[in-house]
């Protein structure tokens, strides 16, 4: 089983960027290898799925939902976000959009804010370079601000929920090492990421999504998060194996494989009660941080990558450096103050 696992593993990591028509159907490729997971790992049931079938639903609704009101609202959101952007310099405003949308993820939700994020990236016309800069910078951001309450992201509440915690524990626990991150990817943002090429107060005649195009991302969206689930639970008796044993600084770093698996996943098979906090920040930063470096490794990046056509490599390209860099920063932080 471990090998069968190891090796389904190693094809979800490479696979999309060797092969073309992969990386054109990864929602496809990544149901295949999630079935091919639980039939292997032998942990297809009924109630799992169930739970296949029912948990994206709440996701591609919110998609398909926020999608049409995009599209109805389209005129005065784009003239709102034009106006602040001829208001506040550019680059304030673009970090000032990732900060705020990371703090208030944990509030509105990792799904809606980055619904928002697509909304905004959209209307500011940004070379396609930086606008892939902007948007994974920001995922980073929603990513690791979505954890401070358990209504943020299922990471959280599932952590919440195991430690028997209150609202605020994980805000309390990590939250001094969450806030420095989210202002940091605004200030790098700031940094890297160049101005429109033509300014935003000219009038463009407005894209629309065709229904179709909003139903379709919706059945796109349910199909990553479906393929999530079966490979979460694939992968779960692999994880119970070989790394709750591992020491939590090792296991920090092992906890890149979030890049690929559902971390709610697997945090609720590293998390337990008995552990010291200290060991719990380690894991849960792990697989935060990590969770960015890849599509598939977090819901905001699957849905702006879905709708701004983002493919595998030109994500990887830039959010695995920027992972790893972060990665390392932390783990001073954490060796130094934790």
């Amino acid at each position: 089983m471990i090998i069968g696992l190891t090796i389904i593993l190693l094809m979800v990591l490479f696979l999309p960027f060797i092969s073309r028509s992969i990386e054109h159907n990864l929602e496809l490729f990544l149901l295949v290898m999630g079935v091919v997971a639980v039939i292997v790992a032998d942990v297809l049931t009924g109630e799992l799925l169930r739970k296949a079938l029912a948990e994206p639903l709440h996701i591609s609704l919110a998609v398909i939902v926020a999608g049409i009101l995009f599209r109805l609202l389209h005129r005065p959101f784009s003239k709102s976000v034009r106006k602040l952007g001829t208001i506040i310099p550019f680059r304030l405003f673009v970090a000032l959009i990732i900060i705020i949308l990371g703090l208030l993820s944990s509030v509105i939700t990792a799904i809606i804010a980055a619904l928002v994020l697509v909304a905004i990236v959209t209307v500011l016309g940004l070379p396609r370079k930086d606008a892939i800069r902007f948007v994974i910078l920001a995922c980073y951001s929603i990513g690791l601000g979505a954890v401070l309450t358990p209504i943020g992201e299922p990471l959280s509440t599932i952590a919440t929920s195991k430690l028997d915690a209150d609202f605020f524990y994980l805000f309390r626990l990590i939250g001094p090492a969450v806030i420095p991150g989210v202002l940091a990817f605004g200030l790098l943002a700031a940094c890297i990421v160049r101005p429109p090429e033509r300014p935003m107060h000219i009038k463009e005649k407005p894209k629309h999504d065709k229904p179709l195009d909003i139903f379709t991302r919706g059945v796109k969206v349910y199909v990553f998060v479906m393929a999530l689930t079966f490979l979460g639970a694939g992968f779960e008796p692999f994880i119970r194996t070989l790394l709750l044993d591992i020491p939590p600084t090792t296991l920090y770093w092992l906890n890149m494989i979030s890049a690929v698996l559902d971390n709610a996943t697997l945090a609720a098979a590293e998390i337990s009660p008995e552990m010291e906090e200290a060991t719990i920040q380690s894991i849960l930063l792990g697989l935060l941080i990590s969770g960015g470096m890849l599509i598939p490794g977090n819901i905001p990046n699957i849905i702006t990558a879905n709708k701004l056509q983002i493919t595998s490599g030109e994500w990887a390209k830039f959010g695995i450096p920027v992972g790893l860099v972060t990665m390392i920063l932390y783990f001073i932080g954490i060796i130094l103050f934790v």
